[in-house]
Parts: structure tokens; C-alpha cells; sequence
């Protein structure tokens, strides 16, 4: 009789570490699909920044050449006119 009792409890010790075994595959799986997850995230956060920082760039380029451009095409003031005379 011990030793099958004894065989019974290393068949469950044996199933219960197959089990855990199992779970902490599924839980690490689990975690790195979550990494992946906010990696893929990350790169799109970083990739529309990058986007938004380059046309906020082109925008104050664009700016800045209408300013100066307007400012070449600006006729002088009635003051300015008169100070010259």
C-alpha cells in the first residue's frame, strides 16, 4: 500500500508542475504580447511626432517667407512718406 500511495502523490505533484509549468508559459506569453504591444505603440507616438514636428517646421518656413515677402511688397506708411520729404 505505501507505494502506491506514494506513486499516486508524485502522478498529482508531477500534474500539479506540469500545470504551473503550463501557466507560466501563458503568463509570459501573455506579458510579451502586452510588450509588443506598447513597443508597436511607441513607434507609432514616435513616428507621429516626428510627422508633426516636420510640418510645424514647413508651416513656420511658409510663415516666415510670406512675412518677408510681404514685408519686400509693403508700401511705406503715410508717416514714414512724410518723414522723408
Amino acid at each position: 500500500m505505501p507505494k502506491a500511495v506514494k506513486l499516486r502523490a508524485e502522478e498529482q505533484f508531477a500534474a500539479t508542475q506540469k500545470k504551473d509549468k503550463q501557466a507560466l508559459k501563458e503568463k509570459e506569453k501573455a506579458r510579451q504580447e502586452m510588450a509588443d504591444h506598447v513597443a508597436s505603440l511607441r513607434a507609432l507616438r514616435l513616428a507621429k511626432e516626428a510627422a508633426d514636428k516636420k510640418a510645424a517646421e514647413k508651416a513656420a518656413a511658409e510663415i516666415a517667407a510670406a512675412e518677408k515677402a510681404a514685408a519686400k511688397t509693403k508700401k511705406p506708411s503715410r508717416l514714414a512718406q512724410a518723414q522723408r520729404r
